[in-house]
């Protein structure tokens, strides 16, 4: 696992440096490149989307199948998958499908964010493998932790002598904070502090957009939306964001609340782009064109056979 990290972390990383070097701000840049991961994920998003509104549309026809074969499921399998076969519609492309393009991009975002070291301020290899040793020798705990780079910045002042003065100043002077919070550092679930701001914004940011998400398509798929574990996933997810960022540093939990944000907004624009209703008013068109057209050329075809 930590080789996909490193492998995907490289073209991120360049992303992450140039950002970097541009604002001069860490905490900054983190935000500015989960914006631009956020983009990347776009395209998958719109797919999603359709494939929502092909999916919806094809909602009738599918319980026409359930009540006509009640009780046969080979039969009502056959036959669903008869109809999605005619209509050309691939029910993955709503759900797994654009789930499988962002996993590269997640991976290759959490090797980013798990080391600066590497990829914002560029300290040779050889250099970081000196203090990250030294660092699992005064944090044994963390031996085995991807946040050792973490570890290594916040606690530099531990670790002077190890390697050359130039390389040990760029980190020293590395500003490794944002509004103040110190990104390295873990917020202790136990023990109330400033660093809790992050976990709460995170679980607001989720709970805002899953919120919206569950009404808006609540409005599209009523059906769907009266199964209770839609309810549990709308207020579960939240919950789980919120103690997500307890158990990580600082410059993690902002990324994530960054994230939902911008998820946030990219559910609203896609709602705005591409609302479901319209889209099914215009699949529904488009198949009535189709219909007319191929009535039309049966129509052809059987009065040339006439002739």
């Amino acid at each position: 696992m930590n080789a996909i990290y490193d492998i995907l972390g490289v073209p991120f990383g360049f992303v992450l440096r140039l950002i970097f070097n541009i604002v001069n701000n860490y905490g900054i840049s983190l935000i500015l490149f989960t914006l631009f991961a956020r983009l990347l994920m776009f395209p998958s998003s719109v797919s999603q989307q359709k494939g929502a509104a092909k999916t919806q549309r094809l909602q009738p026809k599918l319980r026409k199948i359930q009540e006509k074969y009640k009780g046969d499921n080979r039969k009502i399998q056959e036959e669903t998958q008869a109809l999605y076969q005619r209509e050309g519609h691939n029910p993955m492309n709503a759900g797994c499908a654009p789930m499988l393009v962002q996993m590269p991009i997640i991976f290759g975002l959490i090797g980013v964010i798990y080391n600066p070291l590497t990829y914002a301020l560029e300290i040779p290899k050889e250099y970081i493998t000196t203090l990250t040793e030294a660092a699992k020798g005064l944090f044994p705990e963390l031996a085995k932790s991807r946040t050792i780079q973490l570890a290594v910045i916040n606690h530099i002042d531990k670790l002077s002598g190890l390697i050359p003065e130039e390389f040990f100043s760029k980190i020293a002077s590395f500003n490794f904070t944002f509004l103040g919070l110190p990104l390295g550092e873990t917020p202790d679930m136990k023990k109330p502090s400033i660093l809790w701001i992050i976990p709460i914004l995170s679980g607001i940011t989720s709970f805002a957009s899953s919120i919206y998400t569950y009404l808006k398509q609540k409005q599209a798929n009523p059906e769907m939306y009266k199964n209770p574990t839609m309810g549990c996933m709308t207020f579960g997810m939240p919950l789980f964001s919120t103690y997500f960022t307890f158990l990580f540093p600082v410059g993690i939990g902002i990324y994530w609340t960054a994230s939902n944000v911008f998820a946030f907004a990219q559910t609203v624009i896609l709602n705005y782009t591409h609302n479901p209703k319209k889209m099914i008013a215009k699949l529904m068109i488009e198949e009535t064109i189709e219909r007319r057209s191929r009535e039309e050329n049966l129509k052809l075809v059987a009065e040339r056979k006439n002739k």
